[in-house]
C-alpha cells in the first residue's frame, strides 16, 4: 500500500495542472475532481467493509487522512481561483453633453458643437427652452464649467436660471472669428488671419440659430456669452445687430482691438429708438495694460463702454457693471457668469 506523502503527491499532481489557470472549464473541471474523491472516501468509509483488528485501524487513519487532505485542496481550489478572478467592471461614461458636427457653408468648412441639454428634456413634450450661445465653446474651453454653473443655478432651491441649453460654439480660429479689420500694422503682423468678424456673426445669423431652433425645443429667449476677444464679438454684435439676442454677457472685453474704435462707433443701440428689452452685463477684472502699442487699460475701456450704454437713458436696455478686483484676464470667466446669471435674476 502506498505511503501517505506519495498520495498527498499524486494529489497534487492530478490537481496542480490547472493551477494558475483561468478558464472556467479548468475550474470546473479541478472542483469536480476533488468533490468525486471526497464522494469516493466517504462511501469507503461509511462502508464498514474492512478487516478488523490492527491493520483495520491503519487503514481508517490513512482514509481519514486522504480525506482531509482532499477537503484542503478542494478549499485551495475554490477560493484561489475565485480570489484571481478579474472582478466585473460595472462602470459606465458620465456623459454631460452631446457633440455635433456640421457644415458652414458661409464659413466653408465643418464646425463642432458642444451641448448641454437640462435635466428632464424631452423631445416629445411641449416645453421649451431658452438657449445660451457660448463662445471659446471648444470641450477644453468653457464649456464643462459653464455647463456646470447654468445647472447649478438651474436647482430648484438656487433659481437665478431657468433650465437652459447650453450650445458651445468650438473654436476653429477666433482671431479669425471674432475680431473685425483693424487699421493698426503691426496687430495685422502678429494676427495674419483676423478681421473676418462679419463672416462668423452672418454665419451665426443665417445657419447657427436657425438650426439649433428647427432641432431643439427652444423659445426664443437667446443668451451670448463671450470674453477676452470673444467679449470684443459680442460688443460687435451688440452695437451692430443687437436683436440677435435679447442678453449679453461680456467678459473682459478685448476693446483695444483697432485701438479701441469699437468704442467710437454709432449704433441704434444707444439711441432712445431701440426698443428691444436686452439685459447686458459687462465684466472685467484686474487687468492693467493691453497688449498694444498705444497703451490703454481694459478695466477703462469695459467702463467707458458701459458709461456709453449708460448714458442713453433707455428703460429697454438692463445695464450691470460688475468690477471683480480679484480676477484677472485668466480667472475671471467663471467669476463673472457667475455673478451675471445673480444679477439677471434680481431685475
Amino acid at each position: 500500500m502506498p505511503d501517505d506523502t506519495q498520495i498527498f503527491h499524486d494529489l497534487c499532481r492530478s490537481f496542480g495542472n490547472g493551477f494558475g489557470r483561468y478558464k472556467t472549464e479548468t475550474i470546473l473541471f479541478q472542483i469536480s475532481g476533488v468533490l468525486f474523491v471526497n464522494c469516493t472516501l466517504i462511501t469507503l468509509l461509511s462502508s464498514g467493509n474492512y478487516p478488523a483488528g490492527r491493520h483495520c485501524k491503519q487503514i481508517y487513519v490513512h482514509k481519514m487522512k486522504l480525506f482531509i487532505i482532499s477537503l484542503i485542496l478542494n478549499t485551495t481550489v475554490v477560493f484561489g481561483y475565485s480570489n484571481n478572478l478579474p472582478a466585473q467592471d460595472t462602470s459606465k461614461p458620465f456623459v454631460i453633453g452631446r457633440v455635433e458636427t456640421f457644415h458652414s457653408s458661409v464659413l466653408g468648412e465643418d464646425r463642432i458643437l458642444n451641448i448641454y441639454l437640462p435635466d428632464g428634456y424631452n423631445q416629445a413634450d411641449s416645453v421649451q427652452y431658452p438657449v445660451i450661445y457660448l463662445l471659446d465653446g471648444s470641450a477644453d474651453e468653457d464649456f464643462i464649467h459653464i455647463a456646470g454653473l447654468v445647472q447649478f443655478c438651474s436647482f430648484e432651491w438656487v433659481k437665478q436660471v431657468p433650465k437652459s441649453i447650453v450650445v458651445g460654439i468650438a473654436n476653429v480660429d477666433r482671431r479669425r472669428d471674432f475680431t473685425f479689420p483693424t487699421t493698426i500694422q503691426g496687430d495685422k503682423l502678429a494676427n495674419p488671419t483676423s478681421g473676418h468678424s462679419d463672416k462668423f456673426i452672418r454665419f451665426m445669423e443665417s445657419e447657427l440659430l436657425p438650426q439649433m431652433e428647427n432641432k431643439y425645443k427652444i423659445n426664443g429667449n437667446r443668451t451670448l456669452i463671450g470674453e477676452s476677444l470673444g467679449g470684443l464679438l459680442a460688443t460687435e454684435i451688440l452695437l451692430k445687430n443687437a436683436a440677435l439676442f435679447n442678453k449679453y454677457i461680456i467678459v473682459s472685453p478685448s476693446l483695444w482691438w483697432d485701438n479701441g474704435s469699437i468704442l467710437t462707433l454709432n449704433s441704434a443701440t444707444y439711441t432712445p429708438a431701440f426698443n428691444r428689452p436686452t439685459d447686458i452685463y459687462i465684466g472685467v477684472g484686474k487687468e492693467g495694460l493691453t497688449p498694444t502699442t498705444i497703451p490703454r487699460v481694459m478695466e477703462v475701456d469695459a467702463n467707458l463702454l458701459a458709461d456709453k450704454l449708460s448714458a442713453t437713458k433707455n428703460k429697454s436696455l438692463n445695464i450691470r457693471f460688475d468690477y471683480l478686483p480679484a480676477e484677472n484676464h485668466g480667472t475671471i470667466m467663471h467669476q463673472a457668469v457667475l455673478n451675471a446669471f445673480r444679477l439677471f435674476s434680481k431685475k
